[in-house]
């Protein structure tokens, strides 16, 4: 599966698109084998709970997450997977 990411995670990932093999077939997944990766994410995506910070945002095809099962949301590998970090700015 193909992820985009934006902001500095570009930096920790080397670039704009990560290819991802997850080991499920739900975001969290795709995020847990993101982390085994890029060990440096996990700081900037999770909270200690293993909840997504807040303002980091995925989408699926478009569709925020937290507007399907969240987390647990099904992907498939032709899904377009994006992720947020949180942004400053105003």
């Amino acid at each position: 599966m193909r992820v985009k990411v934006f902001a500095n995670l570009r930096d920790i990932c080397g670039g704009v698109t990560v290819e991802v093999i997850p080991d499920g077939h739900t975001v969290i997944d795709v995020l847990d084998k993101m982390v085994e990766m890029y060990p440096q994410l996990e700081a900037e995506i999770f909270t200690t709970e293993r909840t997504l910070k807040p303002f980091v945002h995925v989408y699926v095809n478009g569709k925020n997450i937290i507007h399907a099962d969240d987390l647990d949301t099904i992907v498939e590998p032709t899904d377009q997977f994006a992720l947020f970090p949180p942004v400053a700015g105003g």
